[in-house]
């Protein structure tokens, strides 16, 4: 997407503002941290004061939930139209869509399956969410809780969506406008809720508080236990799935591309967020030696449309709230839901809160009720994102070898000199080749298609 771009090309005289904004995540980082451990704590020590502190969840649910549906809109509307650009740029931007979309499915439905294994969140028996039953609390919880706006219906939008989406494809350079207006939308919607995100200690504290009052020490080995599962399930899908495809197609061993990659690993290590290493993979991977039409077309289009990561945390995540609420999905609500998230997660990576929005608005979709175990993976949450980031950036720079690879746009003995350490990386150069990158990408299709 356009911010993404955006991201790539910052000047260096705007490294300190970027590493100030890194202190503020991590300070929410901490915080979440904190208040899951006091929430935890609350709960085993005074159960009774912990389930009061129910509607600090809910209300941090209801927050999310208000967001959904201009996320979903902006999301899908500008998704459908980076999907016609990048299809215009012939051979590379076709087998990059067509490899993305086959990789998320693939990532949602290993979630599924390792989700069905191990039944994460069962044994729980958490109180179903109903939106039309009034919850014990005081007038002032209902006044406070009542100024929230209401949520709108997830799948109507959707279905909005794509019809806007195609019909400003058909418009051709009159929808530009419009697009770039949506696009302006879709900035002022993510600000909003980067902003909510800050209340995630708040939600997080009352949300684990309260299930752990009801539910006991239960609750927290079941949360381990979702977030062990995730973190192999990641590292398998990396070294097995990918790394195999990068053996099969490139004859690259997966580890010495990750070694090669490492000090961006620690980078989004430190940051949880794949989009800080954005600059940074596209000049190293042009120094492997992947041609720079290729990386144009195939890193910007994969930070939208490629994210293994989210993907297998969107599917184990629905089913531990779907577990954990004493109402597991059926085979057929997990396709319907899978084909969901398939659409709703495409177009809004790197931004802090939109995988969690996009789990809501599945949920939402589906089986509202189930909406109230959201609050437990609200607490969760950011122990996840790291390994979601990195599955997610491996995931890119895997595709892109591979794609430079099938369209002959690879020096097989640039590669080898770079991963056998022959030929290091320049740090210094990495400016130029951001700013080349954003000059010559997908703006100039002829190129690309060789």
């Amino acid at each position: 997407m356009a911010s993404q771009r955006g991201e790539s090309t910052a000047p260096a005289a705007t490294t300190v503002k970027k590493r100030k904004g890194l202190d503020k995540s991590h300070y929410l980082y901490i915080a979440v941290i904190v208040a899951v451990i006091l929430g935890a704590l609350v709960g085993l020590l005074f159960p009774e004061v912990g389930k009061s502190l129910k509607p600090l969840g809910d209300g941090f649910i209801k927050l999310i939930k208000m967001m959904i549906a201009p996320i979903i809109f902006c999301t899908i509307v500008l998704g459908i139209g980076s999907i016609a650009k990048a299809a215009t740029v012939g051979m590379v931007g076709g087998l990059a869509l067509g490899y993305f979309i086959v990789m998320s499915t693939f990532a949602l439905a290993i979630g599924l399956v390792v989700g069905n294994l191990i039944h994460p969140g069962e044994g729980l028996n958490l109180t179903p969410y109903d939106p039309n039953k009034k919850a014990a609390t005081d007038s002032t919880v209902d006044f406070l809780l009542g100024i929230i706006p209401g949520d709108i219906p997830v799948l109507p939008t959707l279905f909005a969506a794509i019809l806007v989406g195609f019909a400003l494809q058909k418009m051709g350079p009159q929808g530009a406008p419009i697009l770039k207006a949506i696009g302006h939308g879709q900035a002022l919607v993510f600000r909003i809720l980067i902003m909510i995100m800050w209340a995630a200690p708040v939600g997080a504290f009352g949300a684990i508080a309260a299930v752990v009052g009801a539910t006991g020490f239960q609750a927290i080995v079941s949360m381990f236990t979702l977030m062990l599962a995730f973190y192999i399930t990641c590292a398998l899908f990396i070294v097995v799935i990918l790394g195999g495809l990068l053996q099969v197609v490139a004859g690259i061993n997966i580890f010495r591309l990750m070694k090669y990659l490492a000090r961006e690993y620690l980078l989004i290590f430190s940051t949880s967020s794949s989009e800080a290493a954005l600059p940074r993979l596209i000049a190293k991977l042009e120094h492997l030696g992947v041609s720079k039409p290729v990386v144009g077309v195939t890193v910007p289009t994969g930070y939208s449309f490629n994210l293994d990561g989210t993907a297998i945390y969107l599917t184990m995540a629905s089913l531990f709230v779907a577990n954990a609420m004493g109402t597991p999905l059926d085979l057929g609500a997990q396709v319907s839901l899978l084909i969901f998230m398939i659409i709703a997660s495409k177009g809004a990576a790197g931004v802090t809160g939109a995988g969690l929005a996009t789990l809501a608005a599945g949920l939402q979709a589906h089986k509202p009720e189930l909406l109230g175990g959201v609050g437990m993976i609200v607490g969760i949450d950011r122990f996840m994102s790291e390994a979601r980031a990195l599955t997610n950036f491996t995931g890119n720079a895997v595709a892109t070898v591979l794609i430079g690879t099938w369209v002959k746009e690879i020096d097989g003995d640039q590669v080898e000199r770079v991963l056998s350490g022959e030929e290091p990386f320049d740090e210094q150069t990495m400016l130029a080749h951001g700013m080349h990158h954003e000059a010559a990408a997908p703006a100039q299709p002829a190129p690309a298609t060789a």
